[in-house]
Order: structure tokens, then sequence, then C-alpha cells
């Protein structure tokens, strides 16, 4: 009997052994088979990508011009308020006017008397002629009153001289803008005597319409930029802030320097802007893009898509069956949040753009795409508009 209640205990033993045995030689398979990792996807779409050289630039006015006197005098007058838009020969400013006045007054009277003296030497010009021709005088006498004639005609050419040269005094007093711009602050207040020699002068004008932006771009770059130009084509630029954020103003290249700039190897741009809002300041600050060429039809995806590995480039390409391999790509121009890429994908497949981190070739993938908000969902995957076919 007591061997039969052992063996009994033996096989329950044993059989709760085999039980717990298959209990745990399962949990290791369970274990091996993972869910799909949850990644988001958009596809490749076909497109136009622009390319841009982008170099870091200063607003510089195409026109400044510091306003000087040009006679001496009192400053009686200043016509205009500091920082006020003056236009072309606009007052700007009075030097006292009396001392010029008085010039031309004395000089149009040297010019009366002169003219008295002519007229008398004229007429016995014509007195001596007559008794010169009844042999009454002689030959040398009719020749130095001819003289004196000249004489006086050549004095009445410098009376006229001094009076126009008043004039021009009495106008030099009237101090006007030669430019249409923007006046500085003034650096002479009224009251004080101001010279022709002074070298602050009044104030300064600077045209701000049209304005243009001196930026650098690489040497490397010049030989397709002067390509375009030399075939005539307008090349748009634009003008943003220092943060890329805000595009400031529109405009085209207007020239390129005839050097290059052996310390840091770029090249001078010089581009010009209407500026009718008057948002581009000199001496601001700005980031310029100069528009050089467009990639027509080319493969387009999200930039985040793109992986750099030690040796090549990839994307992760999500396949029908649900999962993913690696695919070697050539990228071409990036701008801003897309990628071209000029070999190793087409059209329409999809790339993995988020949750690339535990991501192996192989893996099965739950394919989230982002919705208009940009979050994840099971929305329809959004291009940049900008990038789309026309």
């Amino acid at each position: 009997m007591v061997r039969i209640l052992g063996a009994v205990v033996i096989f329950i033993v044993a059989a709760l052994l085999l039980e717990r045995f298959f209990r745990t030689g399962n949990k290791p398979a369970e274990a091996t088979s993972q869910p799909p990792l949850p990644v988001v996807a958009t596809p490749a779409t076909t497109g136009n990508m622009p390319i841009y050289l982008t170099g870091l630039g200063s607003v510089t006015a195409l026109n400044t011009v510091t306003v000087r006197t040009r006679v001496d005098g009192q400053l009686m007058n200043i016509a205009v308020r500091e920082g006020q838009l003056v236009t072309a020969g606009e007052l700007l400013a009075e030097i006292d006017p009396r001392p010029f006045q008085v010039q031309l007054l004395q000089a149009q009277g040297q010019l009366e008397r002169d003219q008295a003296i002519l007229a008398n030497a004229e007429v016995d010009l014509e007195r001596y002629k007559v008794l010169y021709g009844q042999d009454s005088i002689p030959k040398q006498q009719l020749d130095t009153q001819a003289s004196t004639v000249h004489q006086y005609e050549a004095t009445i050419k410098a009376d006229q001289g001094a009076i126009e040269n008043a004039q021009l005094q009495l106008t030099y007093s009237r101090i006007t803008s030669p430019i249409t711009g923007r006046i500085g602050l003034r650096q002479v207040d009224p009251g004080n005597i101001v010279h022709a020699s002074d070298q602050n002068g009044l104030a300064v004008i600077t045209q701000l319409q049209p304005i243009t932006v001196i930026f650098n771009i690489a040497q490397d770059s010049l030989p397709a930029v002067m390509k375009k130009l030399n075939a005539g084509a307008a090349l748009p630029v634009e003008a943003w802030d220092r943060d890329f954020t805000n595009k400031i103003a529109q405009g085209s290249l207007l020239t390129v320097d005839n050097q290059v700039d052996v310390n840091t190897g770029t090249v001078r741009f010089k581009a010009v802007f209407e500026n009718r809002d008057n948002a581009l300041f000199p001496n601001q600050f700005v980031n310029a893009r100069l528009l050089l060429d467009t990639k027509r039809r080319t493969v387009l995806i999200p930039a985040g898509a793109v992986q750099r590995g030690p040796q090549d480039t990839f994307v992760f390409v999500v396949k029908p069956d649900d999962t993913v391999e690696t695919r070697r790509v050539r990228v071409g121009p990036i701008e801003k949040s897309m990628a071209s890429i000029d070999q190793g994908l087409s059209s329409g497949e999809m790339v993995v753009t988020e949750g690339v981190d535990k991501l192996q070739a192989g893996m099965k993938v739950e394919v989230r795409q982002p919705n208009a908000n940009g979050q994840r969902g099971s929305g329809t995957a959004v291009i940049d508009r900008r990038y789309s076919d026309p």
C-alpha cells in the first residue's frame, strides 16, 4: 500500500513538473513575437525643387549724400524735420542771404557805370572816324580809341561775370536736396556760422527707393551664376530676416563683383529692391537667397526621412507587406523641409519620417501618416504645395 501511495505521489509530482515545463516553454515563444513598430511615413512625390544660393548680406543705399553748405554764413533756418522723406530739389536749409544780396547790388552798379563809360568811348570812336576821314587826326589816335572801346567791352563782360557769381552765391544760400531719400539727424542747429570747409556737413540723406543688398556667395557657384547673367536671365533674390522666418522683400540680382575675396573664397553679389514699403534699411543685416534654377519633375520627400550613415545616405522604405528595407539614395538639393532624390527612389514609395531610432531592415511596422495638422493619425500625407507640379 505504501508503495502504491508513493507511486501516486511521484506521478502527481511528475505531472505538475511537466505542466510547469510546458508553460515556461511557451513563454519565450510568446516573447519572440513582437508587435509591429509604429512609424510615421509619407509617400514620395514628383514636383519642382528650387535651387537657392544663400549668403549673409547687408543693405546698402544706392546713393548717400552728405549735405554741406557751399558758402559761408549764418544758418538761419532748417526747413525739414529729422528723419523726414525729402524729394530732389526740396528746400533743406537757408543761409543768411543779405551779404550776397549786397554783392549782387554792387556788381550791378559797377556794370551800369562801365556801360556808360563804354557808350561814351563808342561815341568818341565814331567821331574820330569822321575826323580821320577828313584827315584831321592821325591814324594812331583812331586806333587808340578803338582799343579803348575793346577794353571797356571786356570790362563789361567781367562785370557780368561778377553779377552771375553774386547770383550764384545767393542761390547757394538756399540749400536744396540733391536726391530723393530720408534725411538723418541734423548736425548743426540754426544760428550757427557754417563754412564750406566744414567736415561734418549739415545732414546726411540716404536713398531708400530703390535700395540694394550686398551679400557673399561661395566662388564655386560663380560659373553657374555668370552663365545665367551672360544669357540675359533675370535672377530673383529674396531678402529674409536673420532667423529665416520672415521674407522682407523681393528683388533681382543687379551685378557681381569683379574679384574673389582670397580670405573667404567668396564673391560679392549686389541685388536691387524696389523697397516701396521701406522694409529694408541701410546697414541692416539680412539673409539673401538667390534663385539660381529649378529642378523640374524630381522625386521629393521630407528632409526628415533622409538618414546618413558612415558610408552612404539611405532611407527606410515601407514595402507592401508592412516591413521596411533600407534603400541607398543619392540626395540632391535640400530646401527647408523638402529634399530632392536624384537616384534610388521612385514616386509613390512610402518612406519613414518618424520612428527610425529603433528601426532595422526587415522589421514589421505599423504605418501612420501625418494628418493635416501635422499630428500622427490615419489621414493622408501632406506635401508642401510649393514643391508640387504646376
